[in-house]
């Protein structure tokens, strides 16, 4: 993405996939005459990092599910997404082996009767590690955009905590809220 800014929204990616319908990034890109994918980075059981344990209501010594992945854009990176579940929840299911999860996390979870009923953002900006420099292909001083994610079920059921981090040189972030 060079000289064109990317907005998106995030409601899309939190809705449940029709059967047979691309994953929301593969949609959003091909709407803009772009092939969107994503590489596996990493997946599996975890001990969860303390703000994430807090985050998802881990009990002490109960473990996550991390799926880690680089989104590409026609073949260059523009996003690493790092995804946490509860281990009660993921543990021994597709979201904790190395493969393609069918319909995306999103449809998987709902299908276990856990959809996103409330979801909490928050912005951020920082200079990226130096393994997100060197994943984000970007130069020694500039910034990336994290957003984080919480994502709850039907009696604010923590279901995922997820981090996106990008490059902040062409983003916009904008919400869109209905009130009432």
């Amino acid at each position: 993405m060079s000289d064109q800014q990317w907005e998106s929204e995030s409601a899309r990616y939190l809705v449940p996939r029709g059967h047979g319908r691309p994953d929301a990034w593969a949609e959003e890109a091909a709407e803009r005459r772009g092939r969107g994918r994503q590489r596996l980075l990493e997946a599996g059981v975890i001990e969860a990092p303390d703000d994430v344990a807090r985050a998802l209501e881990l009990a002490d010594g109960e473990r996550a599910v991390v799926r880690r992945r680089l989104v590409l854009l026609d073949d260059a990176p523009v996003e690493i997404v790092t995804s946490y579940y509860p281990g009660r929840i993921a543990e021994g299911t597709p979201l904790a082996e190395g493969g393609k999860v069918p319909g995306g996390a999103v449809t998987f979870l709902a299908g276990l009767g856990y959809l996103a009923k409330k979801v909490e953002e928050g912005v951020s900006c920082r200079m990226p590690t130096a393994e997100e420099r060197q994943l984000l292909l970007l130069g020694e001083h500039e910034p990336v955009l994290v957003v984080s994610r919480l994502v709850l079920a039907d009696g604010d059921v923590p279901v995922e905590v997820c981090a996106m981090v990008m490059n902040a040189r062409d983003r916009i972030v904008r919400y869109r809220m209905r009130m009432g």
